[in-house]
């Protein structure tokens, strides 16, 4: 039995997104894989430094988003700001994209705690900003081999084509617009002292990372759940591995528009 399929009779209690993009890009992958044995609430939690005298001095900031003063005071607060990103975002989607495919609740939230855990091994599956893959996972055989193939990335597609059709400037545009209340959700996570967009950047960085894995995929199953029977692949990231989930048709077109947002992100003044 697959995880997505457990995950199942569990949605009337865990609202179905989170991976971004990444931040709404990334988040177009199958989290039932995940779903029963990764389950993080939060970052990886490290011992807090000593005490050291007070300072002014603002974080060291990479990849700066412009400021606009007047602009961040206009914005709701972060407790209040699901409909105003629900509206920007179906102003660059389209609203039934954004009404199919994205948890409307603590949109901001869900996004910067998932982006944040992409990289690593564990995702806060409870914390997904995009609803569940529809369908159980399609697993194909050739003798004792157990595969993942065409009929399974398939189930993916409606998410690529929304995300092909993404134009990645609009998106920037209102990312820089709503970027004080991703900041204020990153350093709710614990990140007084860090950038959300430089996080962004190094989480696209690993995604761009993941390898184009031809199908079909064998995979195993040790005990109750699958795993990718390379070794190396199951011991990549957590988002990589979604990636490599979705197929490699798939995951190219998420990593072409990965990548435009990466310049957007980096670049833009």
């Amino acid at each position: 039995m697959w995880e997505d399929d457990l995950e199942k009779s569990a949605r009337s209690k865990v609202v179905g997104i989170a991976a971004v993009v990444t931040v709404v890009v990334v988040g177009f992958g199958g989290w039932q894989w995940f779903a029963a044995r990764h389950r993080v609430a939060a970052p990886e939690a490290t011992s807090p430094a000593p005490a050291a005298p007070a300072v002014s001095a603002a974080p060291a900031v990479s990849h700066p988003i412009p400021g606009d003063a007047a602009g961040a005071a206009a914005l709701p607060t972060l407790a209040d700001s699901d409909q105003l990103v629900q509206d920007s975002l179906a102003g660059v989607l389209g609203r039934e994209p954004v009404a199919r495919f994205v948890v409307p609740q603590s949109i901001v939230r869900h996004l910067v705690v998932t982006t944040d855990n992409l990289p690593r091994r564990k995702l806060a599956v409870e914390l997904r900003p995009l609803r569940p893959t529809a369908g159980s996972t399609v697993i194909g055989t050739q003798g004792d081999l157990v595969t993942l193939g065409e009929g399974n990335f398939a189930r993916y597609a409606p998410l690529a084509h929304v995300a092909q059709s993404v134009d990645v400037k609009e998106l920037a545009v209102v990312y820089q617009r709503l970027y004080p209340l991703f900041q204020q959700a990153y350093e709710d996570l614990g990140y007084p002292d860090k950038y959300f967009n430089d996080r962004l950047v190094e989480v696209i960085d690993n995604l761009l990372e993941a390898p184009e894995v031809p199908a079909p995929i064998p995979v195993v199953q040790p005990k109750v759940f699958y795993e990718y029977a390379d070794a190396n692949l199951e011991a990549r990231s957590a988002g990589q591995k979604l990636l490599i989930r979705m197929g490699p048709v798939n995951a190219r077109i998420i990593k072409a528009k990965l990548k435009e947002l990466r310049a957007e992100i980096v670049n833009r003044k």
